[in-house]
């Protein structure tokens, strides 16, 4: 620190002493720049969810002051550094102790005096004291989930810094290059080295990156080591030494990244039984006792129990899967390609073309229509009940319809009042319940994510291709050929190929419409990276434009080296889906089939039961629970599970790929929705008709 120190103090005698002889105001040359990119770039890219919370901590601040002890603020610091936060120490104190201060105090309020129930009052203080715990860890939350982001995009970025590095010895220019190929959240931190520098907070942009890279020395070493490597080249005198240090900072960090990957795929599997049978088999099999406590304990109703399992329960679930996901290692991920290109974004939406009219509508426009139709159809039973004049017909088969019946209870608030609905007909119909979530949420992110996935997809076959396709240029270059020559017989050799079809169209612009290299690939309107939206190739063909000047052998040496590169880390990545396999095919099982399978069947046993209990024992216990709000929550609870589990899955096998999970909840939430609506219909039917088989003959007890 002395040192950096005293440097500092050399430097800027020297630019007095230049600005004095140059005759330059010192403020010209220091001017703090205010406008920028940076700025503009973090108020573009930073998550909206931390914005928020930006504004709630502030507001907090300024409503209760609290701070808290030193080591503590130094932590929180050091998180709120992390994720870019314009917030304090003090403000997030003052935030975990205020919201849930209000939560249990406005809560109880009102549970006390509108709803007159100790239990909602118990279980608002109950919240909110577990909510202070989790609002104090909630910048380490935020910090950990943007390590998790950042940390999937590392061996890209060492990629991007590595290719750049081998034809141009430029740490600047190198990071600058990465900053603008991968996608936020690491993007933004290599801009904010930049910016760092720009500003004058840091002499040099060597001392900025190392300043950041200290925030990762307890989460990823490899990561350091690598910029280390790649700054040691710098003043490597030899070529081939340089050269020889840039590689091996690649080689660093993915064998790093799959020695960290090994180990978090043989600790992962008991965290995720424990999940699972917390989370998903316990909650399941327990609902099968509910509706006998409701029965024996008239004090809890059907909403005390949609408290636990559809609010308090998916929390803690959700919860549980975060803290699993924030010890993932670095791994390498895929990004949104609508944030790499936006014109991309128009592909969220729903397209129809009439002629050369292209008409856009967002899908959550359809998905909500669905959900409110079946919604409204699955609220028939109540609806239906308070419609004047309407009367229920009579049993069907020995089964109601609605089966509204005046409560048996003998004292307390239900004495009198109508009870129900019990009918088999309201138990069919609450299913419509469940698909208005499942389906109106699984229509909403499939429409949403389909069409990007299917240009990521084959943009995917193009870079699995091109590696080699990148290799038979270099060899057409270091020929000697011209690179306007060495396109054409390239596409000819690869004809048929995506490859071949990418540099067939840089041929055609080139000869056809008589435009150089530069913009045959990148041409605003017929560039042949328009039809191929990638960063990789975009990026490759920018080295080939960066090293073609300094002649045809460096330029095909680059192209050589970018295509070892590309290989090694397909290698490496392919490698790191066959450690998680097992664990990811255990968890799409419980996603696809077990959960809705296991709650299908739990809905028609209590039906079984609940009908039974009701006509052996009228009037020697409590109402029970209607089999309509009993699936109502059940379902609710799987639509909520399945949404959880997919993110979880996602996680551990693609990191923070956020396209490839809102494209595998659409998927998931459609299929296990609908499978869980069938089992748990046919089972109902069956067993509801079984009961019906057995209390033939009995009659209701006095």
């Amino acid at each position: 620190m002395e040192q950096d120190k005293n440097l500092r103090e050399i430097l800027s005698k020297y630019r007095e002493k230049l600005n004095q002889e140059l005759k330059i105001p010192i403020e010209e040359t220091r001017k703090e720049i205010t406008s920028k990119e940076y700025v503009e770039f973090k108020k573009d890219f930073l998550p909206t969810e931390l914005s928020v919370y930006e504004k709630l901590c502030n507001l907090s601040e300024k409503i209760l002051k609290l701070k808290p002890d030193e080591k503590t603020a130094n932590l929180i610091q050091e998180s709120i550094d992390i994720c870019h936060l314009d917030i304090t120490s003090s403000g997030t104190e003052s935030f975990a102790i205020l919201i849930p201060l209000m939560i249990i105090v406005f809560g109880g309020l009102l549970s006390f005096f509108i709803f007159k129930s100790f239990f909602f009052v118990f279980y608002f203080v109950l919240v909110g004291l577990i909510l202070m715990v989790m609002f104090r860890k909630m910048p380490e939350f935020l910090a950990n989930s943007w390590r998790l982001k950042a940390s999937n995009q590392m061996v890209q970025c060492i990629f991007y810094v590595v290719t750049f590095m081998r034809h141009t010895s430029n740490l600047e220019g190198a990071i600058a290059f990465a900053a603008e190929h991968i996608a936020p959240p690491l993007s933004l931190d290599l801009k904010k080295v930049l910016w760092d520098v720009e500003t004058g907070k840091y002499e040099s942009i060597k001392e900025s990156l190392d300043n950041y890279l200290e925030t990762w020395r307890k989460w990823n070493i490899e990561f350091i080591e690598s910029f280390h490597l790649v700054e040691s080249s710098l003043y490597e005198p030899s070529e081939d030494r340089r050269l020889g240090l840039v590689d091996r900072s690649l080689d660093v960090m993915l064998e790093g990244t799959y020695e960290k990957m090994l180990h978090y795929a043989h600790n992962l599997q008991s965290p995720i039984q424990t999940l699972h049978m917390l989370g998903v088999i316990m909650p399941l099999l327990g609902l099968v006792i509910l509706p006998l406590i409701v029965s024996f304990m008239e004090i809890i109703k059907w909403y005390h129990i949609a408290l636990i399992y559809n609010i308090t329960l998916p929390i803690a679930v959700y919860y549980m899967g975060k803290i699993i996901l924030s010890k993932r290692p670095t791994g390498y991920g895929e990004t949104d390609i609508s944030q790499a290109n936006p014109e991309l974004k128009k592909y969220k939406n729903i397209i129809i073309r009439i002629g050369s009219l292209e008409l856009r509508i967002n899908p959550i426009f359809l998905s909500i229509f669905i959900g409110v139709i079946f919604f409204i159809i699955g609220l028939l039973p109540i609806i239906l009940y308070y419609i004047p004049g309407f009367v229920e017909p009579g049993p069907v088969g020995g089964f109601y319809f609605l089966d509204y019946h005046t409560s048996v209870a003998t004292e307390g608030s239900m004495v009198g009042k109508t009870v129900g609905p019990f009918g088999l007909g309201a138990a069919v119909l609450s299913f419509f319940v469940t698909l208005a979530f499942g389906l109106g949420i699984g229509i909403y992110y499939s429409l949403r994510s389909k069409n990007l996935i299917t240009i990521r997809e084959n943009t995917k076959k193009l870079e699995n291709e091109f590696a080699s396709a990148l290799f038979q240029l270099g060899n057409r270059l270091g020929d000697g050929l011209p690179a306007e020559i060495a396109f054409s017989k390239v596409a000819e050799i690869m004809k048929g190929t995506t490859s071949g079809n990418f540099f067939r169209i840089v041929s055609m612009n080139i000869s056809k419409l008589g435009m150089s290299v530069k913009e045959a690939i990148f041409n605003e309107k017929s560039g042949a990276i328009l039809y191929f939206p990638s960063n990789i190739i975009q990026s490759s063909m920018k080295v080939l434009l960066q090293s073609i000047k300094k002649g045809p052998v460096i330029a095909a040496q680059a192209l050589v080296n970018v295509s070892r590169y590309i290989k090694e880390i397909h290698r490496v990545n392919e490698r790191l889906r066959d450690l998680l396999a097992d664990v990811i095919s255990s968890m799409k099982s419980q996603l696809s089939f077990i959960a809705p399978a296991i709650a299908g069947v739990v809905v028609g046993i209590t039906s079984m039961v609940t009908t039974i209990l009701g006509k052996l024992m009228a009037g020697m216990f409590g109402d029970g629970m209607p089999t309509y709000y009993f699936q109502i929550i059940v379902g609710i609870y799987v639509v909520e599970i399945i949404y959880i589990l997919t993110i979880l899955a996602n996680g551990i096998e693609n990191g923070s790929d956020k396209l490839n999970e809102q494209y595998l909840i659409g998927q998931n939430m459609i299929k296990s929705t609908l499978l869980y609506v069938f089992i748990a219909f046919v089972v109902t039917l069956l067993f509801n008709f079984v009961a019906g088989t057995i209390m033939t003959g009995f009659t209701p007890a006095a």
